[in-house]
């Protein structure tokens, strides 16, 4: 920039613009040139005002500065509102360099439109023409949309077809095992009674007294001809009997909360319906389990393992079997002994792990107190007391988050703590074994843009 007299007083004048947008654009790379940028905003100059030292700013930009300021944002010469100046020219130049620059990369409708708006001289057929072909465009796009969206239909319905078909054939496959262990546990029901019915038939017979001898004796003999009547009906009928009397349990059992009116089952009670109510209220969870269990049995059946034992039952049955009775047998859980190594209520005495031993001989604690206490279960159980003192303490440098005893060492135990770090102990010895440092690195995917 260049200053010149005129009339006494310092006006500005505008260099050469080599580096201003015009037929120069076309050499000029996507990115804003820097001479054309607004250093307060950093943006293409709008509304250019010139200053008494040569610069060029956004009129709001170079505004609100001197309401700050009084100075010149690039070089700090002294400035005020009197000493800026419009600078036409090159707001001109920038205004046609950013509609040519427009221009360029516009799509067609936009060109087109602009040409409309501004009044571009069209005649009829041309405009008719104009019309046809953005309507044979249009009924392209909207066959292709059309296409489109039964294509991804189609798609989803086949997926879904699959996955029904897979559901059913799983169901299917449910359905015959629970069909096969009702017949299992109906079977082995059966033989339950008949076995009790035999032994109470034996003890009538052994008791004493010749009174309950000669009354045992006529029961006996009674229940003795109805169990050889029923043996040599069973000998003679076969598998038709053993099917009746499967039938008729199942008759007997089809409510599932219903009580049985067999002598030989127990007579369901107060502990019995509550048993019941327990596992309906856990039902969709027993029903998952058992068809885990089920299922994996199945699948080691397909691959020619021999799953079946003595008395006919799958082992996946037993399984949950041991679950069922597991889950059914304990209502609620009661305290038997309280630990106590220190203020309760202290915040250094917060346990956040407990680990027992191999043998259930020993348990050791640890959380924030930094440090690993082992204890004697059976004297903790066995021997009330107010405090409990350990027969083993390990510090540590950090608090503790979880432990874990050696099942095959009973003297190690390992413990994790919050810095990462997992360490070995020698409980006996209260030394490191080794210790181990875990780097946790997260990689985080995003989706490439084509």
């Amino acid at each position: 920039m260049e200053d010149s007299s005129m009339g006494g007083a310092l006006v500005p004048t505008v260099k050469g613009c080599e580096h201003l947008p015009g037929s120069a654009t076309e050499t000029a790379s996507e990115e804003p040139e820097k001479d054309i940028m607004c250093p307060i905003c950093m943006q293409i100059i709008k509304d250019a005002f010139l200053t008494a030292c040569g610069h060029s700013f956004c009129y709001i930009c170079i505004l609100t500065h001197l309401r700050i300021k009084s100075d010149c944002p690039c070089c700090a010469h002294s400035l005020t509102t009197d000493l800026i100046f419009p600078n036409f020219l090159l707001d001109k130049l920038l205004k046609n360099a950013l509609a040519s620059r427009m221009a360029k990369t516009a799509s067609p409708f936009e060109q087109l439109r602009r040409g409309l708006h501004q009044g571009c001289e069209m005649s009829i057929k041309e405009l008719d023409s104009l019309l046809s072909l953005l309507e044979e465009k249009k009924r392209k796009m909207e066959q292709q949309e059309s296409e489109m969206s039964m294509e991804i239909m189609l798609g989803f319905l086949h997926c879904l077809k699959k996955q029904k078909f897979q559901e059913l054939n799983e169901i299917k496959a449910d359905l015959q095992y629970i069909k096969e262990d009702i017949t299992a546990v109906e079977r082995r029901r059966l033989e339950l009674c008949s076995w009790e019915q035999e032994s109470s038939i034996k003890l009538k017979m052994l008791a004493p007294g010749d009174q309950q001898q000669h009354s045992n004796g006529i029961v006996c003999s009674t229940h003795h001809v109805q169990a050889q009547m029923s043996s040599n009906d069973l000998q003679n009928k076969g598998s038709d009997v053993k099917a009746q009397a499967i039938s008729k349990a199942l008759q007997l059992n089809n409510d599932y909360g219903s009580s049985s009116d067999m002598q030989c089952v127990t007579t369901p009670g107060v502990a019995s319906l509550a048993r019941k109510r327990r596992v309906h209220s856990q039902f969709n969870h027993l029903q998952e389990c058992y068809l885990q269990k089920r299922r994996n049995w199945y699948r080691q059946e397909e691959r020619g393992a021999n799953t079946m034992n003595i008395e006919g039952y799958n082992p996946g049955l037993e399984d949950f079997q041991s679950v069922l009775t597991s889950f059914t047998q304990y209502s609620r859980m009661r305290v038997i002994a309280e630990l106590r190594h220190g203020d309760l209520l202290h915040s250094a005495n917060i346990v956040s792990s407990i680990e027992f031993d191999r043998d259930d001989e020993l348990f050791a604690t640890a959380g924030v107190s930094r440090c690993i206490k082992v204890f004697e279960f059976s004297s903790v159980v066995n021997e009330p007391a107010d405090i409990h003192c350990p027969i083993v303490e390990i510090s540590t440098r950090s608090k503790l988050s979880c432990l874990s005893w050696n099942k095959y060492t009973k003297t190690h135990i390992a413990s994790s703590d919050y810095e990462g770090i997992v360490t070995v102990w020698d409980v006996t010895t209260r030394q490191v074994v080794k210790s181990f440092l875990f780097i946790k690195i997260v990689l985080i995917c995003t989706p490439m843009l084509s």
